[in-house]
């Protein structure tokens, strides 16, 4: 990947080219969306997107990698209230409200770039791998929190608990988005919720 840009300038030239990518890749999908309409999006020469990437390839890894940072920072408050169980159930019902907000169209933007790219660009599918586990991080270190301070009982597997979730959200999202039906999110998240809530502790 091209080396990062060193002034301010150049740092903000490169991050509204990434977010035109972005968009682009939204409405074209990665295969049709060129560097035309990239440089036309951003208002930005060809010379210009080849100084801050080496090809079409390296722009793509760095729209993974900001589709990562934005699906994850739109959760980072509700993150910070997973170590309880109510601040559990409140970040998987404003998932679910998120989908009825958009009446369950777009799925989830991670996924989206894997199943364009990730047969095809190892390197990309390595990114958005890494989204995946940052997000499977925050559910685990917040079901952690609920062990230290007894909600989860002590044997609860947090690995397993928090593997399961994020593949409960995917797979919600996946019939969610296919069916334009958020209830599909909220039965896959509310089955998540009872398999960590079958681990509650006492207190």
């Amino acid at each position: 990947m091209s080396a990062q840009p060193t002034t301010e300038r150049g740092r903000q030239t490169r991050a509204r080219i990434v977010a035109a990518a972005a968009d682009v890749v939204a409405e074209k999908g990665a295969l049709g969306a060129s560097l035309d309409d990239v440089g036309a999006r951003a208002m930005a020469s060809r010379s210009q997107l080849y100084h801050y990437f080496d090809d079409k390839t390296d722009l793509l890894l760095a729209v993974a990698q900001a589709t990562n940072d934005a699906v994850l920072d739109a959760q980072r408050a509700l993150f910070a209230g997973l170590d309880t169980w109510n601040g559990l159930v409140r970040w998987a019902d404003a998932l679910v409200e998120f989908q009825r907000q958009r009446d369950g169209r777009g799925g989830c933007p991670i996924a989206n770039l894997v199943g364009q790219l990730g047969e095809r660009e190892d390197g990309i599918r390595l990114v958005l791998a890494s989204g995946y586990d940052r997000w499977e991080t925050d559910i685990r270190a917040g079901l952690a929190a609920m062990v230290t301070s007894g909600e989860l009982q002590p044997g609860a597997n947090t690995d397993w608990l928090a593997a399961s979730t994020l593949a409960s959200l995917q797979g919600g999202l996946i019939l969610c988005q296919a069916r334009r039906d958020p209830d599909a999110l909220r039965r896959a998240l509310d089955g998540a919720l009872a398999l960590i809530g079958a681990y509650r502790g006492a207190s």
